[in-house]
């Protein structure tokens, strides 16, 4: 049985592809905590009072919201941070591309869940490995260790396993899930100290990163996906991503090979707003080939 939910309505007064927008959100399209499209999303949450499911239209000028879960009043509360409401959305440049691309993806914005573990833990499975292994990994820790979300009509969503699972569950429980033994003891290190990690939402971006990775073993790519997706960073750099250091090499010189020393060079006119530019690229689907590109982040 569907508990009645809890809606809001907010006025949009420019462009909002919940694709694009919530992107930074979700494993690949398996991610059974996230389902999008370009006018609507589904999205499970533990919030801070409690588990939720939210669901997202947008429609013409307005954006509908209705939440379901103890959680559900939050969940509202954050959609206007959530969807980047308040983003101006807009890099200050004269660079042609980019100013080609924020015209055509001007659905793109850059909002913050503030839930910062549920940041982490994908970006954990990332490290070190390819896309294909990441986003394996990180549906079998939800489907063995997560629990279903608050029911919606028309979708079956599952919560993210909560902290006190994730720092009891041992390594031997999540070797067989996809992690090998440094990236699990990141997991559950960083679950351990949630109260301190979820606190970091209230930091500027910088002593964020630092906080962050206090946590042995979360790397500077990973603290960058974390200050994407959690705190709503324009500028957040995810340094040590090869298929990211080819990318901006491709865009702007041609070159097919990148180094990460290149690509913060070639990113510094847009500092502030580096972020931003990484994302316009790869929601164009710019660059080399596939094929040609490494897999794996550090």
């Amino acid at each position: 049985m569907t508990a009645t939910p809890a809606t809001r309505d907010f006025a949009l007064d420019r462009p909002l592809d919940l694709r694009l927008t919530l992107a930074p959100n979700r494993m690949g399209r398996g991610d059974p905590c996230i389902k999008l499209r370009s006018d609507q999303a589904f999205r499970a949450s533990r919030t801070p009072e409690g588990p939720a499911t939210l669901h997202l239209l947008v429609d013409d000028d307005r954006l509908r919201a209705t939440a379901w879960g103890p959680g559900a009043e939050w969940a509202l509360s954050q959609v206007p941070e959530l969807v980047g409401q308040d983003d101006p959305g807009r890099i200050d440049t004269d660079h042609p591309l980019i100013l080609d691309l924020q015209s055509r993806l001007s659905g793109l914005r850059v909002g913050a869940t503030r839930r910062v573990l549920e940041a982490i833990v994908p970006a954990v499975c990332a490290q070190r490995v390819s896309v294909f292994e990441a986003k394996r990994a990180y549906r079998q820790i939800v489907e063995s260790l997560g629990e279903p979300a608050p029911a919606a009509p028309g979708v079956d969503l599952l919560l993210p396993p909560d902290a006190r699972t994730l720092a009891t569950t041992g390594y031997q429980d999540l070797h067989p899930l996809g992690l090998e033994r440094a990236r699990a003891d990141v997991v559950r290190r960083s679950a351990a100290r949630a109260a301190t990690v979820e606190s970091v939402v209230d930091d500027p971006p910088a002593v964020a990163e630092q906080r962050l990775r206090s946590i042995a073993g979360l790397s500077v790519w990973t603290a960058a996906r974390v200050r994407e997706a959690a705190l709503g960073d324009p500028d957040a750099v995810p340094v040590g991503d090869a298929s990211l250091t080819h990318l901006v090499s491709f865009v702007f010189t041609g070159e097919r090979r990148g180094t990460d020393a290149q690509m913060v060079e070639l990113l510094e006119p847009f500092r502030g707003q580096r972020g931003r530019v990484l994302r316009l690229l790869k929601a164009a689907g710019l660059g080399p080939p596939r094929h040609d590109l490494d897999a794996g982040a550090s």
